[in-house]
């Protein structure tokens, strides 16, 4: 509410520039949002109204002491008000603590309401949503804005309630003692609101400059610190650099720092030094109407004196009191904006499950782009922009044809770039077609609810993503309920169990993040083990064996020729040893099939497989083991 010596708090920034207006939807929006909780919003006004009567109650009792028990020599009328200051006292101990209880717990409800919706939105976004946004940005608008929202309300909010209401007391007290002495006090506001008002706002553009560099420092932090961050930077011995960018950043906030500490120092001097003077003239001109009669004795003074000291602080912050709202609301207004990003990619409300899969996967004259980034992401939160970074691409695949019958195994092969897996990527629903259609046992994916399309189909990535806790949890990411020894066959299947087993925790070894502990064949080999205890009808591979060495890669094709048996299979891959046993080879050229047959068909073609082949299957022909 207030900060110390009666100074306004510095209010809140943004690293945007401050509209200057305020949003009427956010305000009705934010509104709704505490709406479930007004019970405990007019219980805290209901306290905030009876603390500030509490509050302005010792001056009065003060008064009575120095007008009346000292004069009158009334030692039990001086007890009887030492007991009610004491009283007093303890009622404003109490009903702080109740106000702190009612303001924290609706707060942090707010933040639980805000971060559960926003997460949950932000986790449906489309994968193009997550390939443009700037992790750090991201999180400091969940975390940051979030709270900065919550402070709206229940800080900046209440604190207009609460020295609205010590405003409207103290002058009401101060007429009924004197309202001469009163009319002097208030004629001097203007000399205490205007550099309030004046410093207010630069502790405003301070405070928004200091939160965007801020923001910049999470960014570098959150690559830098990732594991694999952290190794490009030990790779390319850039460490100093590093420190020294680092630095360069938080020298400019420390600098920022000390200029709003010696804003807001200059301020409480200047406010401090009006308020004195204030309190001055309260004392001269109320001690001349004591010593004329006019006042009842010098308890009056000092009341009047005391009042002065409670009525300043309030009056400067209601000065503020409009931009600090408008700016604490900026914080609701950018957490909106996160959840009211359209999802390029949703369910209809008529979707349905798909029931029992077989895997017959269709693609009927697809076309696909990558769409405009207004489509599918902020810009506040991407970050640096290239000149067309923000427009549509080209045409990534054009004029697809493909008809996948289940349990048939299709390899796609090409060159980088040409397409393969942004075709697999459109079977998941990770990006929705601009073209045509694609088809899961009949039905348009579009069509089906994005569970069963995700329980229906599995993905082994190139780059496998493991979270950092055990290697069961990451295992039962794919299936919940697994017992441990469907985990244990799982991990046999796919040649993992006997590293897992010699490992001293087993199955309960922490991976680290993303299984940087883990080996590149490892992972790619718990990735696939992953795969297998989902048992998904459609299955793509990525690369799937391109981090394993020779045995590993031998083990593990063994493993998925039995796992994928009576199952549809997309496999990727740019060594062909690993899809000449395909059922179709696809090689895809600038986003188009330019050839398609089994590998003894296109060997025998003259064309970029039997190119590849003669370049990559030659020196396995010639060697001893005829591989």
């Amino acid at each position: 509410m207030r900060s110390q010596g009666g100074m306004p708090l510095r209010p809140m920034g943004d690293p945007r520039d401050f509209k200057g207006g305020v949003d009427r939807e956010v305000v009705r929006r934010a509104l709704r949002m505490a709406r479930p909780y007004l019970r405990r919003l007019v219980g805290f006004t209901i306290v905030l109204v009876v603390s500030a009567g509490a509050a302005a109650a010792p001056p009065l009792l003060i008064r009575h002491i120095l007008n009346e028990a000292i004069p009158n020599g009334d030692i039990g009328l001086l007890w009887l008000l030492f007991a009610g200051m004491v009283a007093l006292a303890g009622a404003v101990a109490a009903l702080s603590m109740t106000e702190r209880w009612l303001s924290s717990w609706v707060g942090e409800q707010l933040i639980f309401d805000l971060r559960r919706m926003a997460y949950r939105h932000v986790q449906s976004m489309p994968l193009a949503f997550f390939t443009r946004t700037q992790t750090g940005s991201l999180i400091t608008r969940l975390n940051n804005d979030v709270v900065g929202a919550q402070r709206a309300l229940t800080g900046t909010l209440g604190g207009i309630v609460d020295n609205l209401i010590t405003v409207v007391v103290t002058l009401a007290i101060m007429f009924s003692i004197e309202w001469r002495v009163t009319l002097v006090a208030i004629a001097l506001l203007p000399a205490f609101i205007v550099p309030a008002r004046i410093v207010g706002q630069r502790l405003q553009a301070l405070s928004r400059e200091s939160m965007g560099l801020n923001a910049e420092m999470n960014n570098v932090m959150t690559e830098r610190f990732h594991v694999a961050g952290a190794l490009l930077v030990k790779l390319f011995g850039r460490a100093d650099r590093e420190a020294e960018l680092f630095e360069g950043r938080a020298q400019r906030v420390a600098r920022i720092g000390i200029r709003t500490a010696m804003h807001g120092r200059a301020l409480f001097a200047a406010l401090g030094f009006i308020g004195a003077v204030a309190t001055a003239l309260v004392y001269l001109i109320g001690g001349q109407l004591v010593i004329g009669g006019t006042l009842e004795g010098p308890g009056d003074v000092v009341a009047l004196g005391l009042y002065v000291g409670q009525l300043y602080g309030p009056l400067a912050q209601l000065s503020n009191a409009r931009v600090d709202l408008m700016t604490a609301l900026v914080s609701f207004e950018r957490v909106f904006e996160v959840m009211d990003l359209p999802r390029a990619i949703d369910e209809r409300e008529d979707a349905v499950d798909l029931e029992e899969p077989r895997g017959h996967v269709t693609f009927e004259h697809v076309h696909f782009r990558y769409p405009e980034a207004s489509g599918s992401s902020l810009e506040s939160l991407e970050g640096p922009r290239s000149e067309h970074g923000h427009e549509a691409s080209d045409w990534i695949l054009r004029d697809i044809d493909l008809d996948i019958a289940p349990g048939t195994m299709v390899a796609l092969v090409g060159p980088s770039g040409a397409g393969k897996s942004t075709l697999t990527s459109l079977v998941p629903r990770l990006y929705d077609v601009t073209e045509g259609r694609v088809l899961l046992d009949g039905h348009d994916v579009r069509d089906l609810t994005l569970d069963s399309v995700a329980d229906a189909v599995g993905v082994v990535s190139q780059d496998p993503h493991l979270f950092h806790v055990s290697i069961a949890e990451n295992l039962r990411y794919a299936r919940v309920d697994a017992t441990d020894g469907q985990l244990e066959d799982a991990c046999r299947a796919a040649r993992i169990h006997d590293v897992i087993a010699r490992m001293p925790d087993g199955y309960d070894t922490v991976v680290g993040e993303r299984g940087y502990r883990m080996s590149g064949g490892e992972k790619q080999r718990l990735a696939i083990a992953r795969m297998l205890l989902k048992d998904p009808a459609v299955v793509i591979l990525d690369e799937a064996t391109a981090h394993l060495d020779t045995e590993s890669e031998r083990a593990v094709q063994t493993a998925l020729a039995e796992a994928l048996r009576d199952r549809t299979s997309l496999v990727i891959a740019h060594r062909l040893s690993t899809v000449v046993d395909a059922d179709e080879i696809l090689v895809l050229e600038e986003g188009r099939i330019v050839q398609r047959g089994t590998h003894d068909q296109l060997i025998s073609r003259e064309g970029l497989y039997a190119e590849l082949a003669r370049t990559q299957l030659a020196p396995r022909e010639t060697s001893p083991e005829g591989t």
